[in-house]
């Protein structure tokens, strides 16, 4: 089972809960190809082999997910946080722990720390249970959900021999902005990664960045905290004014398949933002 048909399955399983749910992570960058006003590359977008599924913050799901995911051959596994109450879980596809697997993430708006009950002793507020499977709670999530752009795997590449439609993903300028928020929050090898998404985003949707991409910043911006605001200008200064380690990696794991200079990145990069925010950035 090729890896989007696997994704496709999951999709149709989660089908009643479509219209609560945003596909975000590596799997919403791959499904922009479906996304009319994307860019199509040559290239093959960066392997993932699992589904980040989120869903708004005290957002009612009901019936059980996790039902519909055991009768479709999803296995709950805990995670390395399985310290968290409830413990981090994991949604294996037949259960091979190298195979796909979904995610479910919340927002984390408050205190990433809770009180136990009956003592004044705190615990980490990392994870929640909703509809039978456990979320784990991150902060700047909120962005990936504002505004969802929707798109359709068509049936003759889902597998299915069917379409599989309407799956909300976030906006690209919400993808760039959310991984500008979370740099610092980001283990150092990984931050690379993200910015090579920035670039592929900033890439496929050039030519809509005037009159699409920058509409829905003006109004997300409004969205966002002040100190959002400043952390989202800090994150393109810290990340994009000048080659760095970070861009040479980003460049570098791009390869074999493309090869793109870091100064190539850096400028396209550049010239994205400022057009996305107006003036220098």
């Amino acid at each position: 089972m090729s890896e989007l048909v696997e994704f496709s399955h999951l999709a149709m399983t989660l089908e009643p809960w479509r219209s609560k749910i945003v596909f975000v992570g590596g799997w919403a960058f791959r499904l922009y190809r479906y996304e009319p006003r994307a860019y199509q590359p040559e290239h093959e977008p960066i392997f993932t082999r699992d589904a980040d599924v989120a869903y708004a913050e005290r957002e009612a799901l009901e019936g059980s997910i996790l039902a519909a995911l055991e009768g479709a051959g999803f296995k709950a596994e805990p995670t390395c946080g399985g310290d968290f109450r409830p413990p981090a879980t994991r949604y294996t596809l037949g259960g091979n722990a190298n195979g796909f697997y979904a995610e479910f993430l919340t927002p984390q708006t408050g205190s990433p720390r809770r009180r136990i009950k009956g003592t004044t002793e705190t615990e980490p507020d990392a994870t929640e249970a909703n509809a039978g499977v456990v979320a784990q709670k991150l902060r700047h999530l909120e962005v990936l959900l504002y505004e969802p752009w929707l798109v359709t795997i068509p049936a003759e590449e889902s597998g299915l021999d069917e379409a599989v439609p309407d799956l909300r993903i976030p906006n690209p300028v919400s993808f760039m902005v959310q991984k500008l928020l979370i740099r610092g929050d980001r283990a150092v090898e990984k931050r690379p990664q993200d910015v090579l998404y920035i670039y592929d985003a900033m890439y496929i949707f050039s030519g809509a960045i005037e009159d699409d991409l920058v509409p829905i910043w003006k109004n997300l911006e409004g969205t966002l905290s002040d100190k959002q605001q400043r952390s989202v200008r800090a994150g393109v200064e810290a990340l994009f004014a000048e080659v760095n380690d970070t861009i040479r990696a980003a460049a570098e794991i791009a390869k074999p398949g493309r090869h793109i200079e870091s100064e190539d990145m850096l400028r396209l990069c550049q010239d994205g933002f400022q057009a996305l925010f107006g003036g220098t950035v």
